[in-house]
């Protein structure tokens, strides 16, 4: 059905060869023909043609030894050999006779009951939970049985036998679970052998070989033959996985898991079970007549020994480790075959996961001598049990810091030491330089032909292998490593970065959390140039005073033009865009300031800071990070005289955000804003001849500091009013002077400065508002009037003052303040409304005086009538306090029309509570009569 391709492993390995005949003793002349065989454990029996059994044992399989020999009769040709070892006892098929004989063939054979003709026998898989006992299957004509075994003490054995179907034409048997496998010349049959119920799985053709069926390891499978094919199903019959294609038709199966191992045509082939792959190939030469014969222990899980036997020979095998044919693999430097193995054992589950991790890293370390950096690497990030330890040799010289980390392992011996990365790429160069001699010779290698027909320069090479270690460090970052290993690890990838000047990764490995050791790279990145690295390392370990002093000569040779600007080669172009190199030194030195708690460290380097960007300095003072804050003293004392704007605002951060109610502060503030006020406003009348778009901007600088300055002065208490006013008398700042004088108590001074310097006449009457006299109004309408100064009365704003506010000052008043040269239309109406509202307000008084007379008197009468009303007593009536008769007693009546005696009443005095409890104060009494009706 098609050629098998050539067969490349070694899955089984000779261990001896073994003539039964010689080593039983037996004279030439009586030569042993060997007709079946079987393994149980380290016990190997073999069946002959004359009717003898033969144990050997296989305890050495190097060396096997010869046990005992057992005859059963020379007519008797033992066709089939079954180990029950549950019963300790051996099943022995011969002539169509069952026989029993003791596992070590101690004493003679006995028949299992009378049976003849049997034509197949299959023994079910021992029961874990009934371990003394077993089943077997029999075809005896056209009966199918089932005979269970029993063993009691005494070494007793119990047969019990009942039928389970009937069949004819049996050819072999298999049972597996419940379900027994019949193989008959026409097709393979299911029966059960509980019920007996059957089912047909499949016909063979009038053509087809010697059926044969095989159940495979694991208990739930068989293989059935047809032809030169093996169908697997599982135990209800069905098919499962692939089927296997055979070379040749075979005499024999056998198992050894994970291989099916077929014996035919003088030869015996091994084949993978799972995909069917043909393996290896073993011939046998065959003297005389006679099948192959290959057995293994039933179990086929666990089991290593494989017997291969002919007519007169035998041949032990050993099944080859799963590390074994790695390692042979590996040796070949056929490392396609040896990944191909390692993916076939581990779906297998023939190797330990410590395994695979141990051949990948081999698999690493080979690839990597061979030159094959990116592979090599792969490998390594495989391994799980692989230390980051272990590449170390290859970047640092020994002896080093972290020799004693590296451990010695020398794997399986396949590659040399590690060496330091120039000596591997020498010496890989050189065995490619004798393999491309060899070739022209003729000669085969097992050099990579991509190399030969391409050698790499060295060069090339060096950084491939850096680029490949550096991807493997990086990705051992993210394991759990001890401390030495980290600081190896971060410290040695530091190293590599700058082998390839990989700038940026050195930043932002030192900028990050990191383990290097900065004694190993100080000196190295101080002599190469690397001082932002340097920088960003000091920062991170802690060392803020060598950070910051490289920072700031960084920013001074970025000044100076001594370095070139990192943003015309744009390295920092991802981080903080086009600013210049002095800047970027400034932020970073920044960002460890704001940090810091260390006020003479903080102060030393803020003016330098502050020449390159002062919003960098007001928040290196105002952070609020850092664990405790600065003394605002010695901040205002080291803070430059010239630089202002971070006086003011360190100021305003000081009392705005963290609330300082320290007077001085608020006077530093007040008059700092007061003169910068005073300058801005000088330079923007100076320079009014500019421009519309330098004007308005100019303008807003102004408006915003004033403003500034005009909320500070209105909502601090704290500032001293004179000094400021001290400051800003000969501006004109004069909203400023207004508020200033407001909060010494100036009344006049500030209606003054509103009315007439500002003209702002709703703000004076706010002003007047706020004060609460109607004076303020009066003495703000004198200024109005009589201005003084020269300066002509304000008629207008007086006529608004009345209109707004007349109606509730004195007329009097009002018309000894008018001016004669005021014109009379212009007041004549105001004060027409300002008389007449008065006469309304004297006419409206005088109407809620008589009412409040009237209902004066109507409440007096209400209560005279209360008073003065009757109430009658029977003998019945008590006291509603005490509960007592009143009799003739003397009585008081309260208004809720309870009535207590004398004495309740004298006792209750003060206390504002009815005789039924109620309170007269909290609880209002209301009757219809008192309503005022006249």
């Amino acid at each position: 059905m098609g050629s098998q391709p050539p067969a490349s492993r070694v899955a089984l390995e000779p261990l001896a060869t073994l003539d039964p005949a010689a080593l039983a003793g037996l004279p030439v002349s009586s030569p042993l023909t060997v007709r079946s065989a079987a393994l149980s454990g380290h016990l190997l029996y073999l069946g002959t043609g004359g009717g003898k059994l033969l144990l050997f044992s296989l305890q050495d399989p190097s060396s096997p030894e010869f046990l005992r020999l057992l005859p059963i009769g020379a007519t008797l040709p033992v066709s089939a050999i079954v180990p029950l070892p549950s019963v300790a006892r051996l099943l022995v098929l011969a002539d169509g006779l069952l026989l029993l004989a003791d596992p070590l063939l101690s004493r003679p054979v006995r028949r299992l009951g009378s049976l003849r003709n049997v034509a197949a026998v299959a023994a079910r898989r021992v029961d874990p939970a009934d371990p003394s006992s077993c089943s077997v299957a029999i075809s005896v004509g056209k009966k199918l049985l089932r005979v269970d075994l029993t063993l009691h003490d005494a070494d007793e054995l119990d047969v019990q036998t009942r039928e389970i179907t009937s069949v004819e034409g049996v050819k072999a048997l298999a049972w597996v679970d419940d379900s027994v496998f019949v193989a008959t010349a026409t097709g393979y049959s299911l029966y059960s052998s509980t019920t007996g119920q059957g089912v047909d799985i499949f016909s063979l053709p009038e053509s087809s070989g010697h059926p044969r069926v095989k159940p495979l390891s694991g208990g739930d499978e068989v293989m059935l033959l047809v032809d030169n094919v093996g169908v697997v199903v599982d135990r209800f019959g069905q098919p499962v996985g692939s089927s296997l294609v055979f070379s040749t038709m075979p005499d024999c199966i056998a198992e050894v898991f994970p291989y099916v191992i077929v014996a035919g045509d003088s030869k015996v082939d091994v084949y993978r079970r799972r995909n069917a792959a043909h393996l290896q190939t073993i011939p046998v030469a065959r003297t005389g007549q006679g099948i192959l014969i290959v057995v293994s222990d039933d179990d086929g899980i666990g089991t290593e020994l494989v017997v291969i036997a002919t007519t007169y020979k035998v041949f032990c095998y050993r099944k080859v480790s799963a590390v074994e044919q790695i390692k042979a693999s590996l040796r070949r430097k056929n490392y396609k075959e040896a990944i191909s193995l390692l993916e076939e054992f581990e779906s297998d589950g023939e190797i330990s996961k410590e395994m695979i991790s141990f051949v990948q890293a081999q698999l690493g370390f080979l690839l990597f001598f061979d030159l094959r950096f990116e592979d090599a690497v792969n490998h390594f990030l495989l391994s799980e049990t692989m230390q980051p330890s272990e590449v170390f040799p290859f970047i640092m010289r020994d002896p080093n810091r972290w020799s004693d980390l590296v451990p010695r392992k020398r794997y399986w011996g396949l590659h040399p030491p590690p060496k330091p990365l120039e000596e591997v790429i020498d010496d890989g160069l050189v065995a490619v330089q004798q393999a491309l001699f060899l070739k022209k010779a003729g000669v085969d290698t097992v050099v990579d032909e991509d190399f030969l027909s391409n050698p790499p320069s060295r060069a090339d090479l060096l950084e491939l292998a850096i680029r490949n270690i550096i991807r493997y460090l990086c990705a051992s970052r993210m394991k759990n490593l001890s401390s030495p290993e980290m600081e190896g690890v971060d410290t040695l990838l530091m190293y590599l970065y700058r082998a390839l000047h990989l700038v940026d990764d050195m930043e932002k490995l030192a900028s990050s959390q990191n383990s290097c050791i900065v004694d190993e790279l100080e000196s190295l990145l101080d002599d190469s140039g690397h001082l932002r690295t340097l920088a960003f390392l000091y920062g991170s370990k802690g060392m803020c005073s060598k950070a910051l002093s490289i920072w700031r000569i960084l920013a001074r040779n970025y000044s100076t033009g001594l370095w070139k600007d990192l943003s015309e080669n744009g390295s920092c172009g991802t981080l903080v865009g086009k600013r210049s190199g002095e800047e970027i030194a400034a932020i970073e030195a920044a960002k460890i300031l704001k940090e810091l708690s260390d006020e003479d460290l903080v102060l030393e380097h803020l003016g330098w800071v502050a020449d390159i960007d002062q919003d960098l300095a007001i928040a290196v003072l105002t952070s609020e990070t850092r664990e405790n804050q600065l003394s605002p003293e010695k901040v205002v004392a080291a803070v430059d005289a010239e630089k202002v704007v971070i006086h003011q605002r360190y100021l305003q951060w000081l009392i705005e955000d963290q609330g300082c109610d320290d007077p001085h502060y608020h006077t530093s503030y007040a008059l700092s804003l007061a003169k910068s006020a005073i300058e801005a406003f000088d330079m923007e009348s100076k320079y009014r001849g500019k421009d519309n778009s330098e004007i308005d901007s100019d303008a807003q600088f102004v408006y915003l500091l004033r403003e500034s300055l005009q909320l500070f002065l209105q909502a601090s208490d704290l500032y001293d009013p004179e000094d400021v006013l001290d400051v800003i008398a000969e501006s004109e700042l004069w909203l400023e002077k207004a508020i200033l004088y407001r909060k010494m108590g100036q009344e006049n001074i500030v209606l003054q400065i509103l009315a007439l310097k500002l003209e702002d006449s709703e703000a004076a009457e706010q002003y007047c508002a706020e004060i609460g006299r109607d004076d303020a109004y009066i003495q703000l309408l004198g200024l109005y009037l009589d201005p003084q100064n020269g300066k002509e009365p304000m008629f207008t704003a007086a006529v608004r003052l009345l209109h707004n506010h007349g109606e509730s000052l004195d007329p009097i008043q009002v018309l000894e303040r008018l001016s004669p040269d005021m014109p009379l239309q212009l007041a004549s109406d105001t004060i027409l409304r300002m008389l007449r509202a008065r006469v309304h307000h004297h006419r409206q008084g005088q109407i809620v005086h008589n009412l409040s007379r009237a209902t004066n008197l109507d409440v007096r009468l209400t209560r005279l009538e209360e008073r003065s009303r009757h109430v009658q007593l029977t003998d019945e009536s008590i006291c509603d306090s005490c509960r007592a008769r009143l009799g003739t007693k003397l009585f008081a009546m309260y208004p809720d029309d309870s009535v207590v005696c004398y004495r309740c009443y004298r006792s209750q005095q003060g206390d504002s509570s009815s005789g039924r409890g109620r309170s007269l104060r909290k609880d209002v009494i209301f009757k219809q009569s008192w309503l005022v009706s006249r």
